[in-house]
């Protein structure tokens, strides 16, 4: 059996503020295999991006990582050093932000940047790093890629943009990539391409992909497993056949109905009651006890312990039951 690519156990990230610590992430595990896709879903607020932040050692204050262990390739993440991360950021991790103005500087060519990142970990001529940056283009549907790496940011949509990051992410073939729903600017038929490219990638290269969305047609279509999160925790985890066609947790069940493939034409949109919770004003007990048709006395008293069939786990006091479907 091989060791996990990505193992991360306990993580917990809070952000501080004059009344206290208040946990964004709390106690995440995850585990992420070579070649494999992990799908991490949940609505915005639920702790995805900052979870895929906390990873690679980018939360700024006032948030800090306070606990857990982020293994990756047998080394701990949590205690390697800044310059460390910076030599394994752009070339055995690479991440893909949601804003692709996080990625791109202004004031240098798209050809440039680039070759940067080529060349910052790799011994090859520019001519070679600029060819090999033209493909990448190519890759991800930008015509005429030659012409486009002398151009500059601004030059570009917004749309065009996100493909520029992902290419540049793609470069270095990554062991892991953190993709951070790189995909939602984008029409459908480039989605499906950038999506096509990356389970190439991972197919080839035996890369694995962390990608973190709020959209399940994406994981459907995307990943291995999925990994569905709620209140900075994880609460159910499997396959995706297993998750997305026999759901335990009635927050998955809950996404799954409000999606708009899951009804019928001419019927309402079904939704999950409520809004999810702040950092700070989680519920005691089960956090979505408030929002839950099926929350019984004990879901407000002890939150509850994961528990699993075979390969699929979920918190849950009482779940939907098996074999049910969305």
């Amino acid at each position: 059996m091989t060791s996990p690519l990505l193992e991360v156990r306990g993580l917990k990230t809070v952000f501080h503020d004059l009344k206290g610590a208040w946990p964004a992430v709390d106690g995440v595990d995850l585990i992420v295999e070579p070649g494999e896709i992990l799908g991490l879903v949940g609505e915005s607020g639920s702790g995805k991006s900052v979870t895929g932040f906390s990873l690679v050692q980018l939360i700024d204050a006032p948030g800090e990582v306070v606990a857990g262990d982020v293994m990756f390739k047998g080394e701990d993440l949590r205690r390697a050093s800044e310059e460390r991360m910076r030599n394994l950021r752009g070339d055995r991790i690479a991440m893909i932000f949601q804003d692709p103005l996080m990625t791109l500087n202004p004031v240098l060519s798209i050809g440039e940047q680039m070759c940067e990142a080529i060349l910052e970990h790799r011994t090859v001529s520019r001519q070679e790093a600029l060819k090999e940056a033209a493909n990448a283009l190519a890759r991800v549907g930008i015509p005429s890629p030659e012409a486009r790496l002398k151009q500059f940011p601004h030059e570009f949509s917004g749309g065009m943009r996100q493909r520029v990051a992902i290419a540049t992410a793609l470069l270095n073939k990554p062991d892991l990539i953190i993709a951070d729903e790189p995909t939602t600017a984008l029409d459908v038929t480039i989605q499906s391409q950038i999506l096509f490219e990356v389970q190439k990638l991972s197919r080839e290269t035996g890369a694995a992909v962390l990608w973190i969305t709020h959209d399940l047609a994406v994981i459907a279509e995307l990943a291995d497993r999925v990994a569905v999160m709620y209140a900075g925790r994880i609460v159910e985890t499997g396959t995706v056949d297993d998750v997305l066609d026999h759901p335990r947790h009635p927050y998955t069940l809950g996404l799954l109905g409000s999606s708009a493939a899951a009804i019928a034409p001419g019927e309402r949109l079904r939704q999950i009651n409520g809004m999810a919770p702040s950092i700070n004003s989680r519920p005691s007990g089960c956090p979505f006890r408030p929002r839950c048709e099926r929350a019984l006395a004990i879901c407000s008293e002890v939150d509850p312990s994961p528990q699993s069939d075979r390969e699929h786990s979920y918190r849950c006091h009482n779940p939907v039951p098996e074999g049910s479907t969305p």
